[in-house]
């Protein structure tokens, strides 16, 4: 398998490929108090677009950022001047926080080649490389999507995994959200965590906004009692940071890992949805 990642080096050297898209994938939780496309207007790696997380979604819901339909993400990201067969580089402005999914989302929609600049845009600039200001625009393409069903769950496909134990859920929230003794930070949802999942917080993870090496991902994930070798689902708070353990899953060799769109803003506000 080749790595998630590319090197701020290597993206140095690459870009201005013809076949090279760089992409702003910068989101923040409310609470952070951050304009992630003011900041990106304000100065953004050469040449990168940016991709809104809340607006390239499916907005039939009233669910956060949900994955938009092919099409609709295919005309989207075609006016954005990239296609389905180039190289997509994504990164954000955290380090390592929101950009994990939109790779995910790419690779869903069919695209091939989708890498994460190791370190975002933090070590882009720490390394004094250029950065400029103002939108891009990049000549329309056209993307052809192709929808990858299983990396995607749905309600019915938790709640069934719930009950027959087919596949493991591990939630990337913050252990005190998992256990109910923190509120959520969106309105009206119950507290606690989906039954019989695993937690392994994203924060885990994560160190100075880099993944943490494979060995010692592979011990968090034991560590939390999920067998990488077996079918798991990711699931937090709203479908983000349950990217980031789905990339530290892959990172570990996990071979079956599907992402839960809803997340607990879909269980935790359900009736019908058992809560732990």
């Amino acid at each position: 398998m080749p790595t998630p990642f590319v090197t701020t080096d290597w993206l140095a050297e690459h870009l201005t490929d013809p076949d090279l898209a760089v992409v702003d994938a910068s989101w923040y939780l409310p609470a952070a108090g951050r304009d992630a496309h003011a900041e990106y207007l304000a100065g953004h790696i050469p040449g990168a677009v940016f991709f809104p997380i809340d607006e390239i979604a499916d907005k039939t819901t009233d669910l956060p950022h949900m994955l938009p339909a092919p099409r609709d993400f295919a005309q989207a990201v075609g006016a954005m001047g990239i296609t389905e067969t180039m190289t997509i580089v994504v990164y954000d402005e955290a380090g390592l926080f929101s950009a994990p999914r939109v790779r995910w989302t790419f690779r869903a929609m069919g695209a091939a080649d989708v890498r994460i600049l190791e370190g975002g845009g933090p070590k882009w600039r720490a390394e004094g490389r250029p950065i400029e200001a103002g939108p891009v625009s990049r000549p329309v393409r056209e993307f052809k999507a192709r929808f990858v069903p299983e990396m995607v769950a749905d309600f019915e496909r938790v709640s069934a995994r719930v009950r027959d134990r087919a596949a493991q859920i591990a939630d990337a929230r913050p252990q005190a959200r998992f256990l109910g003794q923190a509120p959520e930070p969106r309105a009206g949802l119950k507290a606690g965590h989906i039954p019989g999942s695993a937690s392994l917080p994203f924060t885990q993870l994560v160190r100075d906004g880099r993944m943490k090496p494979a060995e010692e991902l592979k011990a968090e994930i034991a560590a939390a009692g999920i067998d990488s070798d077996k079918p798991v689902i990711t699931t937090c708070g709203s479908g983000v940071t349950a990217a980031v353990l789905a990339l530290a899953l892959e990172i570990a060799g996990a071979r079956d890992v599907a992402l839960y769109d809803g997340s607990w803003a879909e269980w935790g506000g359900r009736d019908d949805a058992e809560v732990a």
